[in-house]
């Protein structure tokens, strides 16, 4: 059981599968959810499985040292895995982009997959050395709640042909959650960031202030959500659950701490609104 709960979490099908929770919940928002919002959830978990194998197994990744991560030396050993499990997502992912007629918005969902992509792909010239847009100053954060809030949020309201602004506020709500996640993971990744001269919140603020941020960002969250009408215990639960791992987040934190728990709290929100 341990070794598949590994298999789960590392191989990002935990994460797929709340990118995926994610849409649903945001389809939720405008019943009934009918096959076309089906097959976008299924087109969701395949193109983050995509994305986050292919990011894990990334050859210069494969040379950094494994350290204490159990995570990482998962990964190392099982890259032809995850580079088959990319391979299959891809033609996933592409057949229901081809068939639900995704094609037709490429303008807007080619710069999603661009910046999914080059996230950490060294391409920018910088200093002397190419570079990943991770490593621009405090951009890592913002970078993943863009995407994750356009993908989450933005492709259901092109599937449902609703004007952006009558979901403005759950792209605000979704935003600030994901921002909430992503500084959790700097808190993680504090001490690599420092080595690799990547400025992010809690290298930048210290990790007490960066959980501070995060808490900032968690109480926007959910103002944003009970302002929009949506169910209080929807809300207030799941946010309390998130204030505590927030609270709780060390770089000495085992790796379930993140890659099951953090990232559960994604399904947690999502599962909440069929809940309540």
């Amino acid at each position: 059981m341990g070794r598949l709960l590994d298999a789960v979490l590392y191989s990002s099908a935990w994460l797929a599968a709340a990118a995926a929770v994610q849409t649903a919940a945001t389809l939720h928002q405008w019943p009934p959810l009918g096959a076309g919002g089906y097959r976008l959830v299924a087109l969701v978990f395949a193109a983050t499985l995509l994305v986050y194998n292919l990011d894990a197994a990334l050859p210069f990744k494969h040379r950094e040292p494994a350290g204490t991560s159990a995570r990482k030396a998962w990964q190392q050993r099982h890259r032809l895995l995850m580079l088959v499990l990319a391979g299959v997502a891809a033609v996933v992912a592409g057949f229901f982009f081809l068939v639900d007629g995704w094609w037709r918005y490429l303008p807007v969902v080619a710069p999603l997959v661009a910046l999914a992509l080059l996230y950490s792909w060294p391409i920018w010239p910088w200093r002397g050395r190419a570079r990943a847009l991770r490593e621009v100053p405090l951009l890592k954060g913002f970078l993943i709640a863009t995407v994750w809030t356009a993908v989450t949020v933005g492709l259901p309201v092109l599937l449902l042909q609703k004007l952006a602004a009558a979901a403005a506020g759950l792209f605000g709500q979704r935003f600030c959650l994901i921002m909430v996640i992503a500084i959790v993971f700097d808190i993680r990744d504090y001490g690599r960031d420092r080595r690799a001269g990547t400025r992010t919140f809690p290298g930048v603020l210290g990790v007490p202030m960066a959980r501070r941020l995060a808490l900032g960002f968690l109480v926007v969250s959910m103002a944003l959500g009970l302002a929009r009408g949506a169910a209080p215990l929807a809300v207030l639960l799941p946010g309390l659950l998130s204030a505590v791992v927030v609270s709780a987040a060390e770089e000495s934190r085992g790796d379930y701490f993140y890659a099951l728990l953090t990232d559960g709290l994604l399904v947690v929100h999502a599962l909440a609104y069929f809940v309540f």
